[in-house]
C-alpha cells in the first residue's frame, strides 16, 4: 500500500526515506528554499523550506515524511515569514542586483519575487566584507554570501575542504582552507562543483560576467519554482 501525506489538502505519496521535501517536489510541489540542493545532505540553513507539520513547525528539507502527516505549505503566514527572512538575507549582505552579474540566474533574487518581495524592509546592518580575487579563474565577494554551505558542502564532495563558515551573527564570514586566507593558495579549481554551486553571486567565474543577455538568463523565461521542480526532477542543463 503506497503511504501518503497531505500538503495543502492535497494527497502526496511518499518513499520511505524521502524527506517532506522531496516527497514534494516528485509531486511536483515547490516548497521555496535557498539551502537544500538535491545533490547533497539537506542542512536546514535558511529555514526558508519551514512548513506546519500536525502544527509543528519544521524544515521540509530535513524533516521525514510520515504516514498521517498534514503539511501546510502555501498560507498567508508561511509566506509572510519567508518573506521577512529572504528580507533580512538582503539587509544582512550587500545585494545590489541591477549592478550583479548573477541578476537573472540568482536564487534569492528569484526566491524574492516568487515571494513578491517589494522593498528591504529592514533597515541595511552589513559589516564590510573582504572580496578575493587573487585566484586565477574564480572571485569571491563574500557581500553576496548568504551562508546556505553549499560551496562548503560541495568542496567536501570534490575532496578539497576549500569553503568553510567562521564566526558567528554579524561577524560570521566565508573562510578558505589556505595557510594565507587567500583562494589563490587553496586547490580549488575552475572546474569543481564548489566553483559554480552558489546560488547568489558571491562566488562568480572570472571573464565570463554579462555574457548571457538579458532575456535569456534562468529565471527570465521561469520562476523559481519552475525551475527548482525541475532540477529536483533531472530534467536540466547544469
Amino acid at each position: 500500500m503506497t503511504k501518503t501525506i497531505t500538503i495543502d489538502g492535497k494527497t502526496i505519496p511518499f518513499e520511505e526515506g524521502q524527506t517532506i521535501m522531496e516527497a514534494a517536489a516528485a509531486a511536483g510541489v515547490y516548497i521555496p528554499h535557498l539551502c537544500h540542493h538535491p545533490e547533497y545532505a539537506p542542512h536546514g540553513s535558511c529555514k526558508l523550506c519551514s512548513v506546519s507539520v500536525n502544527g509543528r513547525s519544521c524544515t521540509a528539507c530535513t524533516f521525514p515524511a510520515m504516514e498521517g502527516q498534514e503539511i501546510l505549505n502555501d498560507t498567508r503566514e508561511l509566506n509572510d515569514s519567508r518573506r521577512r527572512i529572504t528580507q533580512m538575507l538582503f539587509v544582512e549582505g550587500n545585494h545590489l542586483c541591477p549592478g550583479c552579474e548573477k541578476s537573472g540566474n540568482c536564487q534569492l533574487q528569484a526566491v524574492g519575487y516568487y515571494l513578491n518581495m517589494l522593498d528591504n524592509h529592514f533597515l541595511h546592518f552589513f559589516q564590510p566584507r573582504q572580496l578575493d580575487a587573487s585566484h586565477p579563474d574564480v572571485l569571491v565577494d563574500r557581500n553576496r554570501c548568504i551562508f546556505c554551505t553549499l560551496c562548503v558542502r560541495a568542496s567536501h564532495r570534490d575532496g578539497k575542504d576549500v569553503f568553510a563558515i567562521s564566526g558567528r551573527g554579524i561577524n560570521k564570514r566565508l573562510i578558505f582552507n589556505s595557510e594565507s586566507g587567500l583562494l589563490k593558495d587553496t586547490d580549488l579549481d575552475v572546474n569543481d562543483r564548489a566553483a559554480h554551486i552558489c546560488p547568489t553571486g558571491a562566488i562568480l567565474i572570472k571573464r565570463t560576467g554579462f555574457t548571457v543577455p538579458i532575456g535569456e538568463r534562468l529565471f527570465d523565461g521561469k520562476t523559481i519554482a519552475e525551475t527548482s521542480l525541475d532540477y529536483e526532477r533531472g530534467d536540466h542543463d547544469g
